[in-house]
């Protein structure tokens, strides 16, 4: 297993001040005007980017979980931090629907996180794919020239061996034909020698 090196957490930690922030942002993003929606969607960019780099760094599965941890620790502290500073927060009575708020503001820009980290390993995924499009287009390609190449020493081998063939029988053949060109002279010269045994015997009587 890759061991995580301890500076890639660093961001996990960027993205817990990123969500912590937010809670001293207005809850009335479009009554506070375009500013303080301007600061929530840089947060929102902000955080994106932290799952990015969460994702390239820690890796999706342990990403996921750090990005998990990272949520659920910023709303506990979150909800803390309102229950005790109540007044700051211009909160007159804690009920559970500003508890619920709050803690649905630190789920949103974990929500951006995890959104940048699906993006990244998409692309990533997305990225392998070509790669491996690409290696299989090779193999097919080289398997293709072997297949052509073996085609062409098969057609090869095959035409020498016929040529052997050829010249195999053609050598076969003059033998042969030697061997009869042999016989017949052997007959004739039997022969002559026959006539020339009975010349001899009928001189001699």
């Amino acid at each position: 297993m890759i061991q995580k090196k301890s500076i890639y957490y660093a961001t996990a930690g960027l993205l817990t001040i990123i969500i912590f922030a937010s809670n001293f942002l207005s809850t009335d993003l479009f009554k506070a005007g375009y500013q303080n929606f301007s600061v929530w969607f840089v947060l929102s960019i902000f955080s994106f980017a932290c799952g990015w780099l969460i994702n390239k760094t820690l890796g999706y599965n342990h990403g996921g979980k750090v990005v998990f941890s990272v949520i659920v620790a910023s709303a506990f502290i979150s909800v803390l931090l309102v229950s005790i500073f109540s007044e700051y927060f211009g909160l007159s009575e804690l009920i559970v629907e500003n508890m619920i708020l709050y803690i649905l503001r630190n789920i949103t820009l974990g929500s951006m996180a995890f959104f940048g980290m699906v993006v990244c390993e998409f692309l990533l995924l997305q990225r392998e794919g070509d790669s491996s499009k690409n290696k299989m287009e090779e193999i097919r390609r080289l398997m293709a020239n072997t297949h052509h190449e073996a085609k062409l020493i098969i057609e090869d081998s095959r035409l020498k061996s016929e040529q052997m063939l050829y010249e195999t029988q053609q050598t076969i053949d003059d033998m042969i034909e030697r061997k009869n060109l042999i016989e017949i002279r052997l007959k004739e010269f039997i022969s002559a020698e026959k006539e020339l045994i009975k010349k001899y015997e009928s001189d001699e009587e």
